[in-house]
């Protein structure tokens, strides 16, 4: 039987404000047993860019990615949200190592062909070294996860974190029993986005087809739930969409095959 391990991905405005970030990582730490974090930044990125003249550029909500966007991303994401984090973590005695996709070669990537859309430096992931993180890991190491990748050849690319926390379940689940647990503002996939007693308990490939077509599930949703089923069909044995102050995944919504 395979040891259970928690991946965590965390995003938006939770690791960007101090008061929840805290929050978050004193229930981080209490989780037992081996354990991922992987983390967004996209509006520190988006603050940060703006000081240095940089516009920020996004189409559905993700980033379009030009060289100058790119160094400013590195800097945020791999740097000052990452390094913060760790840090934070160290504290709560609990061993974090900060890692992008370059790290250890962990997360391999190609630039995303230019077709409707020019991306920039944007990638798509070729694969993932779940034997190397799975090495890390049983060495008493937590990997705290940026959401950037490498080509092979030199170059960063930034990367959508959903897609980056998926990629990083799939790549552990020969190695351990994964459950993924997207955290964000809300408690779940809601019906009514002003009704947080309206949450979806379960979504099936075939609900969700249908929660589409009407319209409930729509915009940054879509490829988050996307990613999930991504990670289910990847072997990840369980995927939980929830509140970041429901990490222990007793509450949200449960993505099924």
């Amino acid at each position: 039987m395979k040891e259970k391990i928690t991946i965590i991905k965390v995003g938006g405005k939770i690791v960007e404000e101090n008061e929840t970030l805290m929050q978050l990582l004193d229930l981080f730490a209490a989780i037992e047993g081996p354990k991922v974090l992987i983390h967004g930044g996209g509006r520190s990125a988006t603050k940060i860019a703006a000081k240095l003249g940089i516009e920020s550029h996004m189409i559905d909500g993700r980033r379009v990615t030009d060289a100058e966007t790119l160094k400013v991303v590195t800097m945020v994401y791999g740097g000052l949200v990452n390094k913060s984090i760790v840090a934070g973590l160290q504290a709560r005695g609990v061993n974090a190592l900060g890692l992008t996709g370059a790290d250890c070669n962990i997360i391999r990537a190609h630039k995303r062909p230019v077709k409707d859309i020019d991306w920039g430096f944007v990638g798509d992931v070729d694969g993932a070294d779940g034997k190397m993180l799975a090495a890390l890991i049983a060495q008493g190491i937590v990997p705290i996860v940026a959401p950037l990748t490498h080509d092979g050849k030199g170059n960063m690319l930034n990367i959508n974190a959903d897609t980056m926390a998926a990629e990083t379940a799939k790549a552990l689940a020969p190695y351990y029993d994964v459950t993924l647990t997207y955290c964000f503002e809300f408690p779940g996939v809601m019906r009514n986005p002003e009704d947080e007693t309206s949450v979806i308990p379960q979504i099936t490939t075939e609900y969700y087809s249908q929660l589409k077509e009407e319209g409930i599930v729509s915009g940054g949703m879509i490829p988050k739930i996307d990613n999930a089923f991504g990670a289910l069909n990847g072997g990840v044995s369980k995927v939980i969409i929830t509140r970041a102050d429901a990490i222990d995944g007793t509450k949200g919504t449960h993505i099924i095959l």
